[in-house]
């Protein structure tokens, strides 16, 4: 009998990576159980997405009741209430004491992509400054303003101009954030002037570029700079937002706030969804038909977005990623203890990481993130690797986990560590 695998070998693109060999069958909240009935632990949460957990029954609900309504009209065709009562609430919830408008997209790539539209009309500019490290998709521009080449880049040829990088400031890989601004304003002086700029777009906590918190004194400064250049800046919380950080969006940590915010993965809790949220005058700047898309905005996401919304607030889950990943965190520090390989443990909320070094070398070593992540599914625990050098493991389990569950997850993450030093 053909496995599943050959079967995917033989039918889909090589292009389509694949983390683990599983195919889920079935999922409740922070388990996973394949086709031959394996139980798996979830810390993936499909990359920030099922932050509410898989299936939420209030989010189900929400869906199925939407489903017994209509499925799609195309909002640009004919509009619906859910649409116009979400983007009221992301317009309240979005930090920044301004009037603010929103549009609905359907992945946080297209989000991107309109976040930077709506910055080249708003200001008649077309630089955009992104950051190393940074991801921002996989369409064109969101490739373009991604700081990592393999393998998001690489084979698909010239990118869009006008796209410019600074170092992301990570002290751990020698980066500090006043070297960071020096070379943003080398970039000023040498390669694009300002008053071409259009937008400086940033991720709170830098994703697939290895959980790397922005430190608070750097994305200030950055706000003055645009401020004092008539540059916008976008924030994009796509993987960062909906109480993964410990708040609903993680510039809250900073008390900064960005002109336009780009959001999607945990706002549908499984059903595809994204948003791009800012100044109410800079989102007006496109005309109409400049933005939308035939799914934008799909009734499903959108039901299913109210309904996260509701469970994030009343199941506290911003409290909760607090609590948990301060017991990961501490965990993963007396566990370091043991393990010299172990250079970092960081993140805010449940947004947390652990970085690996060689001990010989003190070299980044992705060889040993990807023994401990193998080891860890073996044992039944998904994890995921990122960072540049693929030497981080980054923890992004459901905020609803159960507290016996997510012990369990605990003690198979320790002996997975350890026994990758033997």
């Amino acid at each position: 009998m053909t496995s599943l695998t050959d079967r995917k070998n033989a039918a889909i693109s090589r292009g389509v990576g694949m983390t683990t060999q599983i195919y889920a069958d079935r999922a409740e909240n922070s388990e996973i159980w394949d086709k031959e009935g394996n139980r798996y632990i979830d810390f993936a949460a499909g990359i920030a997405v099922v932050n509410t957990g898989h299936r939420h029954p209030r989010v189900i609900e929400a869906v199925k009741k939407q489903l017994d309504r209509f499925t799609h009209t195309c909002h640009q065709v004919v509009p619906y209430e859910n649409y116009v009562e979400l983007a009221e609430r992301l317009n309240a919830i979005l930090p920044g004491d301004f009037a603010k408008k929103t549009i609905f997209v359907t992945t946080g790539a297209e989000a991107v992509e309109n976040a930077v539209k709506i910055a080249r009309a708003a200001t008649g500019r077309q630089a955009v400054v992104a950051f190393g490290g940074g991801f921002h998709g996989r369409t064109f521009m969101g490739m373009a303003l991604t700081g990592k080449v393999v393998p998001y880049k690489v084979g698909f040829g010239a990118m869009p101009a006008d796209v410019f990088h600074v170092p992301f400031p990570v002290e751990l890989q020698g980066v500090s954030a006043d070297q960071s601004l020096a070379a943003l304003k080398r970039l000023f002086a040498a390669d694009v002037d300002p008053n071409r700029v259009a937008a400086i777009i940033i991720e709170p906590v830098q994703g697939e570029g290895g959980f790397y918190p922005v430190p608070t004194s750097f994305i200030k400064a950055i706000r003055d700079i645009c401020d004092q250049h008539g540059i916008l800046l976008i924030a994009d919380e796509v993987q960062t937002g909906f109480a993964r950080t410990g708040k609903l969006f993680a510039m809250e940590h900073h008390g900064v706030a960005a002109d336009l915010v780009t959001m999607a993965k945990g706002l549908g809790g499984g059903f595809p969804i994204a948003a791009v949220t800012g100044r109410a005058d800079v989102m007006d700047a496109p005309g109409p038909g400049g933005l939308g898309g035939t799914y934008a905005g799909n009734p499903m996401g959108v039901a299913a977005a109210h309904a996260v919304l509701d469970i994030i607030e009343d199941e506290k889950l911003c409290e909760r990623a607090e609590q948990l990943g301060g017991r990961l965190k501490q965990r993963l520090a007396a566990i370091a203890e043991q393990v010299p390989e172990i250079v970092d443990i960081r993140g805010p909320g449940f947004m947390n990481a652990v970085e690996f070094n060689d001990v010989k070398t003190n070299l980044p070593s992705a060889d040993f993130a990807n023994r401990v992540r193998v080891i860890a599914l073996e044992k039944g625990l998904i994890l995921l690797t990122c960072g540049v050098h693929g030497n981080v493991i980054r923890f992004l389990a459901p905020i609803t986990i159960q507290d016996n569950v997510f012990s369990e997850a605990m003690d198979i993450l320790e002996a997975s560590i350890l026994q990758a030093r033997a």
